[in-house]
């Protein structure tokens, strides 16, 4: 830590801070460490298969697939930014993280998880589309569409992000330099500013607005109307198969908002740190590792094409 002094008032500026983890449960770090491995492994293996079995085969060279690619890339992404700083500290004990790898950490990470609220629209629009227009879906689902609404999530979260991660770069941080996270979360790093946030949780409550409300009320938007369309069809066969093509995308949106909700979007005294920590392990480890289990176990494409994939080996 070096010391500066702003407009006559002693602050602090943090070189780096120290990454707990899970340092005050010490009993439980192996049994921690001894899943949290083998599920990364799990979600490297399983995101990094859906990925190559899309590329391919031409029978995945479909919309609802491009999405779920680049939701795969996404949770490579995420779950690799986060579990670095995790595993570490699981093995030491606590972990250095000097403040340029710590604001790149959070830059990265809230691109991560604010691209993800947005693709998870665009994905409920994709089945909109297909149940509630489907005489027009080739043409509103047509390659050049895809990547632009793609590629608009990722966009908007990149450019949106640095608004957060600049404020907060910009802070002064006093006394303790350990942060009680297993990465640079932007809570558990607020916990040690001296500044006034008060500027900060206007802006963090309009970002949560735009990144966060109003996705959510564009996804519900679409399932109100696949909700209709779906009543609307006569036979039970036509709504079971309706209903199939929705419900892998709707268990991970509720999974995933749920979680999310609990730890950004609740009171902070809701939630001991080592209860955040816990359901931050959720989203950050174990969802990646769900969503291609959770996609592919009622997927009969992505069964053929895996096994198509394996005999032509």
């Amino acid at each position: 830590m070096n010391t500066e002094t702003i407009k006559g008032e002693n602050k602090t500026s943090a070189t780096g801070f120290i990454i707990l983890g899970f340092f005050n449960q010490t009993q439980h770090r192996f049994f921690i460490y001894a899943i949290v491995v083998p599920a990364y492994v799990i979600s490297m293996l399983g995101n990094i298969g859906f990925l190559i079995l899309m590329f391919s085969d031409h029978h995945l060279h479909k919309p609802m697939y491009f999405f779920l690619s680049n939701l795969s890339f996404l949770d490579i992404w995420n779950t690799t930014v986060t579990v670095s700083t995790l595993l570490q500290s699981l093995l030491k004990g606590k972990t250095f993280i000097s403040f340029p790898s710590c604001m790149t950490q959070l830059y990265l990470f809230i691109i991560a998880l604010s691209t993800e609220f947005w693709l998870l629209t665009v994905m409920a629009y994709d089945r909109f589309a297909a149940i509630c227009k489907p005489l027009h879906y080739p043409l509103l689902m047509n390659k050049k569409n895809c990547v632009l609404l793609a590629a608009s999530s990722w966009i908007t979260s990149i450019v949106d992000t640095i608004a957060v991660v600049d404020v907060i770069s910009h802070y002064s941080f006093c006394g303790s330099n350990e942060i009680n996270h297993f990465f640079c979360d932007p809570n558990a790093l607020l916990k040690l500013s001296c500044s006034d946030i008060q500027n900060f949780e206007i802006l963090v409550l309009s970002e949560g607005v735009f990144m966060a409300i109003a996705p959510f009320l564009l996804t519900l938007l679409s399932y109100v109307f696949i909700i209709v369309a779906i009543l609307n069809i006569c036979s039970s066969e036509g709504k079971n198969k309706a209903f199939s093509t929705c419900s892998s995308h709707l268990t991970i949106v509720f999974i995933f908002y749920g979680t999310v909700t609990v730890i950004y979007m609740s009171p902070s005294s809701m939630l001991s740190p080592e209860e955040e920590k816990m359901f931050a392990l959720l989203y950050t480890v174990f969802i990646p590792m769900l969503n291609p289990l959770i996609y592919s176990m009622r997927n009969k494409e992505v069964k053929n094409a895996l096994r198509n994939l394996i005999f032509r080996k």
